[in-house]
């Protein structure tokens, strides 16, 4: 892992689909570091790319729709990032596949990565070694251009999962561009980036909606919303987050978190025995292995410890 900050990130083009938190957050950050390529912004909607426009995050808004202007985009572009909910990876890649030039970079920041990469292969095929899927390890329960941050990526973790045929420096180019941003780089293969993002990510997306859902449904839904605090506040904080997007991340990774919903539910069935038994010790041993647990990754800043590389 490197987190080696670049002071400038040398590019003549940069195109962003989705100029939303993420994609906005890199933009802003590259100029802030003294970044003079060109930032072309594309969007679903018109006025999306021209508010990000007009808050000088891109030089330029185009939309899908604009064929011409899709084209031009594209023309003599270094990197391209996809930042738009997963679901969508292999339409716009279809899009852009006739207008892709060999020297182009296309990367993701998609929070899974197996069917990212499947459906690069469909939509690429034999040009898929341009290929890098990534995953920035950041976001805020805002969402939208108004939401970017100049300084979302600093030391913030970003995964990579190359494919076999993507060069090493092509690799290095889309690691030295997060860098550039402040960011932490490292690899793992997408399995196992799916399985990790999966407990960690996922899981507490699904029960913080979850746990919203369930008091909305109750007849005195009102009443506990109005007594709600700071537990409740801390814990259903991601519940803002875009539905749209973790609609496609559940489905994108079922199989991985359908197992991390089960073994959680086995843990429910443990605690609920605990406590309808009465079995005061299995729930303060339950409640002091994770109070530890929690502790030492929060001393330790939320990043991993030295020697558990995700590339091993």
């Amino acid at each position: 892992m490197s987190g080696d900050v670049v002071s400038a990130f040398p590019f003549n083009k940069l195109v962003i689909f989705g100029v939303g938190l993420i994609g906005g957050s890199l933009a802003l950050s590259l100029r802030e570091r003294g970044a003079t390529g060109r930032v072309i912004g594309v969007g679903r909607h018109a006025h999306a790319v021209e508010r990000a426009l007009e808050l000088g995050v891109i030089d330029v808004a185009t939309t899908l729709a604009d064929e011409a202007a899709l084209a031009d985009a594209l023309k003599g572009a270094d990197i391209v990032l996809l930042a738009a909910p997963v679901a969508q990876t292999r339409t716009l890649l279809e899009r852009i596949v006739p207008y892709l030039e060999a020297q182009t970079l296309v990367t993701d920041a998609g929070s899974t990565k197996s069917d990212v990469i499947d459906a690069a292969r469909a939509a690429l095929g034999a040009r898929i070694a341009q290929f890098v899927p990534g995953h920035p390890i950041a976001g805020r329960e805002s969402s939208g251009i108004e939401a970017a941050l100049p300084d979302l990526y600093v030391g913030r973790n970003v995964v990579l999962c190359p494919l076999p045929e993507n060069a090493p420096q092509a690799v290095e180019r889309i690691a030295a561009m997060w860098r550039a941003a402040g960011a932490v780089t490292g690899t793992m293969s997408a399995a196992q980036h799916d399985r990790v993002f999966a407990a960690v990510s996922h899981l507490p997306h699904v029960l913080s909606f979850a746990l919203v859902d369930q008091i909305l449904a109750s007849p005195d839904a009102e009443l506990k919303f109005s007594f709600a605090a700071g537990g409740f506040r801390d814990f259903t904080r991601i519940a803002a987050s875009s539905p749209e997007m973790w609609r496609d991340v559940c489905l994108a990774n079922r199989t991985a978190l359908l197992a991390e919903l089960d073994a959680y539910t086995g843990e429910l069935v443990k605690l609920r025995a605990a406590i309808d038994t009465g079995d005061g010790a299995a729930l303060e041993a339950l409640f002091a292995r994770s109070r530890e647990a929690r502790t030492a990754w929060q001393e330790r800043g939320g990043r991993r410890v030295a020697d558990a590389s995700p590339d091993k």
